[in-house]
């Protein structure tokens, strides 16, 4: 049975300031558990309803057994699978400023940043770079939504602007009247810039664009406001890897 204070620690983790402060986040479901254990992500604690005996880097996993109505209580999901565990959230490596890199100017909904994760390890960018402004990549949500992904990419927050300013790299944005991207005659390594689901890129960071891009609308009524940011960078992703 588990105790109030573990109770305690558990759910504030669906909080950032309580993550930030134990340095510590949650993760739901045996496979993307699983996915972690295998990589070099710290397991503190693993609670499961049924005994499935991971073995991480050959190591025997201590689980902690406890009742469904227990999981259901410490679960941030709505139909709890399993098992739940809490990792210790690891320090961020330095930037490698080479090859392409991805940035996030204020992107908001856990769903679209765990997807944008997804994308980056599909498509081989090392790096995610988010402002400050960015969803946590810890947050529960997020980290549902990466499947186990957010162990292989890189992720830093940072000042947006000063990182921008910082970088002899071409930076790309993605704008509705940019230049289409299918018509682009090069495309080189630099620093692909997606903005916020609602407002786009903002004003400072637009300033500091070398080089709008655009995915063209070819529906005849052309009335469709705008892609889904996670759509729009899958599809900018593929169209630097397809020509690189």
């Amino acid at each position: 049975m588990l105790s109030k204070s573990q109770i305690k620690l558990i759910t504030s983790l669906k909080q950032k300031k309580y993550r930030q402060q134990h340095g510590l986040f949650v993760v739901e479901g045996i496979k993307t558990i699983t996915e972690l254990l295998q990589s070099s992500f710290n397991l503190q604690k693993l609670y499961t309803t049924k005994s499935f005996k991971i073995d991480a880097n050959n190591n025997k996993i201590d689980e902690i057994l406890i009742s469904d109505s227990d999981l259901k209580r410490i679960s941030f999901l709505a139909n709890p699978n399993t098992a739940l565990a809490i990792f210790e959230i690891p320090k961020p490596k330095k930037i490698e400023k080479s090859g392409l890199i991805l940035a996030l100017d204020a992107i908001r909904d856990p769903g679209n940043l765990g997807t944008i994760i997804r994308l980056c390890d599909w498509f081989g960018i090392k790096n995610l770079v988010c402002s400050n402004q960015t969803v946590d990549c810890y947050n529960p949500k997020v980290v549902q939504a990466t499947m186990g992904s957010i162990t292989r990419i890189n992720i830093n927050y940072v000042n947006l602007e000063n990182f921008l300013k910082s970088t002899n790299l071409p930076i790309y944005g993605a704008f509705m009247d940019g230049t289409n991207v299918y018509q682009k005659q090069a495309l080189a390594d630099g620093i692909l810039v997606m903005g916020n689901e609602a407002n786009g890129i903002s004003e400072p960071i637009e300033a500091l664009i070398t080089e709008k891009l655009s995915i063209p609308r070819f529906g005849d009524l052309q009335a469709t406001e705008s892609l889904n940011v996670a759509t729009a960078t899958a599809i900018l992703l593929s169209e630097f890897r397809r020509r690189n």
